[in-house]
């Protein structure tokens, strides 16, 4: 059959490429925004934007011969509040544009393709050709090699190797199956090998890539609760000032005509001190940090559901992990050889390497290399006679192996030897029995090998504890979160690999109920609770986390539960998901602290400026020495504009995260943003009034 391939650029690393919007673009933006039902929704830039339109009338009036100023100075003042708003419109349209490109490139995955859709769910059944427009959820379409899954779904019967690039990135296949925690299915990704029959869970249009979409497009993004408190203090902050400027025109002219002399101050005047004294900077810059900040999310392959997710993330203080992929490697490791009284360890390992060669699980190959490693066979030694008879292993029996001749090679867990030699007239040996508790105080896995009815020794096999862990929460506990390890490991197990991997707390025997009553307890406790997942049996605790990073590999009912995805389905994304949520509050605070402090600077240029014609005893006041009133409030007006424009990159990068504790973030905040928002404008506004200086 036909099929439409989904066609995405990728880069050297196997990402799509996604198109950067040009200048011109973010221009066209940029005018676009100024439509007065855009603008009335930043409240702080919505008054310079009406306070652009005041100065335009007035330089128009001016031209008419009804000044208030000399008509130059009032179309300069206007032309650079226009630049403030494009400015800020510009920030917001750059922000949004990263965040359409990437729409797009998930777009170009999103393909028409013809699927078999069955009649029952079952291989042999009987099919019909079927847009996947047309497939609704409930259908059961069957997807063989070289083929594109044409929706949502999850895996009812068979195997297969599938090509998720287009969505991840990532160029290694993946293996989906039915049962289990990794039978979900993308639409749009491609079956490498074999094949699989799906039941479709999602409608044309509610499909996964169709939510991704949806949730990358900055425009759509809501505003978080910080961000609302935040806007409220600058809506406070703009009522307040708004009230100062508007009542100081009818003092200044009742000054005037109490004293005789001065001159009133004018209205384009009091239009730029309000435009200088409001927070336009983080105004400005608030929506484009939001947005960034969802960028740089999708940009570590995450999809956050809302800006609310990612907000959360960054005051995340406990997070949950599981034990097996994230914090170890996911597969036990042969480590050790443990020889019986009388055996010979060359003798231990050669049985078990024997033993292990037709086990093909991570574990079975694992003790081939550890006994290849003390002098057991070699790499071209690895063919079992014609005769051999592989005993596999089954839960019945626990136990695998080999019939070579005579000899009944056997590894497996201890009972279960014990059985298999006590029932052939042997004895299970008491250091052996030693041997075995030993292992397991250590957190470990005992197998033990037996060659007939005598038992060689024990294999030791541990989880292996990902290098850089330890280091990894070592940086989170210096943030102040706490890590908590889940495992249905018995506590001595648990308890080895806790202390190991250097975690705070762990929790062993773990089932569905108790992770969600350990989530609730933290919450009770006033805790903010991050946690991954992939399972169906970890939906409730998903659910209830504050931050829930759901596999894209897992089950459909665990990418529900959570309010985040990540593509590359790897739970230690976590760590990196809190880090980009804490650098967005920190560009929020940094920017705010920036602006707040930039404010009381140019107090001290244009405050002394607008009043000294009504009182020439400010013009002390003037620590600047700038060199007119008129330069002094047109610097400051330009340095306003232009502040906004050197603050993009920052909006859009982030404040570089280190972890530390919140008190020392909060003084290097203020050391650096603080004092740096006194300092800027006293050195902005005297070279620009330098420069303005000749031209006036």
């Amino acid at each position: 059959m036909s099929t439409l391939e989904p066609t995405v650029p990728t880069n050297l690393e196997g990402r799509p490429v996604i198109a950067q919007p040009g200048i011109g673009a973010i221009l066209i933006a940029a005018f676009a925004k100024l439509a007065p039902a855009t603008q009335w929704k930043n409240p702080v830039m919505f008054v310079v934007y009406l306070g652009s339109i005041l100065t335009t009338i007035l330089g128009i009036q001016a031209l008419r011969g009804h000044a208030d100023a000399p008509t130059g100075f009032v179309f300069a003042i206007a032309g650079w509040l226009w630049f403030t708003v494009l400015f800020a419109n510009a920030a917001e349209a750059l922000a949004e544009g990263r965040g359409k490109a990437q729409a797009e490139a998930l777009r170009a995955a999103k393909k028409r393709v013809h699927a078999k859709v069955l009649r029952e769910p079952r291989y042999e059944s009987t099919w019909h050709i079927a847009g996947s427009d047309e497939i609704t959820a409930g259908a059961f379409v069957l997807v063989e090699a070289g083929e594109v899954i044409p929706a949502d779904g999850e895996v009812v019967e068979g195997i297969a190797s599938v090509d998720e690039s287009a969505i991840t990135g990532e160029s290694a296949p993946v293996v989906r199956e039915s049962g289990g925690d990794f039978s979900s299915v993308t639409g749009g990704t491609r079956v490498l090998s074999d094949w699989i029959i799906m039941r479709v869970t999602a409608n044309p249009g509610e499909a996964f890539l169709d939510r991704m979409i949806a949730m990358v497009e900055g425009a759509r993004r809501g505003k978080t609760p910080n961000e609302v408190a935040l806007t409220i203090l600058l809506v406070a902050l703009t009522a307040i000032f708004l009230m100062v400027c508007a009542s100081l025109l009818p003092f200044s002219s009742l000054s005037v005509a109490l004293s005789g002399h001065g001159e009133v101050v004018s209205v384009t005047v009091l239009v730029a001190l309000l435009v200088c004294l409001i927070p336009t900077t983080i105004g400005a810059l608030l929506s484009a940090i939001g947005i960034a900040g969802m960028s740089r999310m999708l940009k570590a392959n995450v999809i956050a559901i809302s800006g609310r997710a990612i907000e959360a993330a960054g005051d995340v203080d406990v997070l949950l992990l599981d034990k097996t992929g994230t914090i170890t490697l996911g597969n036990r490791q042969a480590t050790a050889f443990h020889a019986a009284s009388g055996v010979a360890e060359p003798a231990l390992a050669e049985a078990a390497r024997l033993a292990s060669l037709a086990d093909d699980t991570p574990e079975g190959r694992s003790v081939v290399v550890l006994a290849r490693g003390r002098g057991a066979g070699s790499t071209g030694d690895d063919a079992l006679p014609p005769s051999h008879v592989a005993v596999p292993f089954t839960a019945r029996t626990r136990m695998s192996g080999v019939d070579i001749g005579e000899r009944l090679l056997r590894k497996g867990a201890a009972t279960a030897v014990r059985a298999h030699v006590e029932s052939l007239g042997g004895v299970f040996p008491a250091d052996v029995e030693r041997s075995v508790d030993t292992v397991s105080r250590r957190g470990a896995t005992p197998l033990v090998v037996a060659d007939g009815h005598r038992v060689l020794g024990v294999i030791e096999l541990k989880d292996i504890v990902k290098d850089g862990i330890k280091t990894q929460f070592a940086q989170l506990r210096k943030m102040g979160i706490a890590t908590v390890m889940i495992t249905g490991d018995n506590r001595l197990t648990a308890a080895a690999i806790a202390a190991e991997a250097g975690v705070d707390d762990f929790l062993a025997e773990a089932t569905p109920e108790d992770k969600l009553a350990l989530i609730r307890r933290y919450q009770d406790e006033g805790h903010l609770v991050a946690m991954t997942g992939d399972g169906t049996n970890d939906a409730p605790a998903l659910a209830q986390a504050d931050v829930a990073v759901a596999m894209n590999s897992g089950t459909q009912a665990a990418k529900e539960a959570g309010n985040m995805v990540d593509l590359d389905s790897n739970p230690t994304k976590l760590l990196q998901v809190v880090e980009v949520g804490k650098q967005m509050i920190m560009t929020r605070g940094a920017l705010t602290t920036f602006s707040v402090a930039n404010d009381l600077a140019k107090y001290f240029a244009i405050i002394p400026a607008a009043f000294v014609a009504t009182y020439p005893s400010l013009d002390a006041l003037n620590v600047m020495h700038l060199h007119t009133p008129a330069s002094a409030i047109l610097s400051a007006v330009i340095f306003n504009a232009l502040i906004i424009v050197v603050l993009i990159p920052l909006a859009l990068r982030g404040v570089r995260y280190r972890p530390a504790p919140a008190k020392d973030l909060l003084t290097r905040n203020l050391l650096v943003y603080g004092v740096g928002g006194l300092i800027a404008p006293f050195i902005g506004i005297k070279l620009i009034d330098l420069i303005l200086t000749p031209l006036m």
